[in-house]
């Protein structure tokens, strides 16, 4: 069964703070999808987890350019799909591949591609609460995402 938490992100430290820690949750394989309106934390999470791996450059946000990829203690996949007009985009570029066991994968905007992506690990999904603080729900969707929601409390 699939296990919910519902975390409040009262700043932009708290966020940090939760990105560090899933930073230490990470396992090659895992699959995770952040999805939110613009501006309610999903990069900025990505950012603290990347931070969290020891990575001291600058994490943007890939809009424009859809993918980065990040080679550290493990290689970190990160996708951004909010400009894909259609999930057959997903396919025409070739990004399935970066779905497998050895490597970390953190798509934003999965929606996008709701109808050929597979089922995650855990669902971020992020939302305002005002201007500073935000509301995080995580869902589970196998028994490593239950795994990684016990181990962040």
């Amino acid at each position: 069964m699939a296990m919910e938490k519902t975390i409040f992100l009262e700043s932009v430290e708290a966020t940090n703070h939760l990105g560090e820690k899933i930073s230490h949750l990470l396992k090659p394989g895992d699959l995770f999808y952040f999805r939110g309106d613009l501006g309610s934390g999903k990069t900025a999470c990505v950012r603290a987890i990347m931070k969290g791996l020891g990575f001291n450059g600058r994490v943007k946000s890939p809009t424009y350019i859809l993918f980065e990829q990040y080679e550290l203690s493990l290689t970190i996949n990160h996708f951004d799909l909010y400009r894909f007009k259609s999930s057959q985009e997903w396919e025409d570029a070739g990004f399935s591949e970066f779905i497998n066991g050895h490597s970390v994968t953190i798509i934003e905007w999965p929606e996008m591609a709701s109808k050929i992506l597979p089922k995650p690990d855990l669902y971020f999904h992020f939302f305002h609460h005002n201007d500073m603080s935000r509301n995080l729900k995580i869902t589970s969707q196998s028994k490593r995402g239950d795994e990684c929601i016990d181990c962040l409390g």
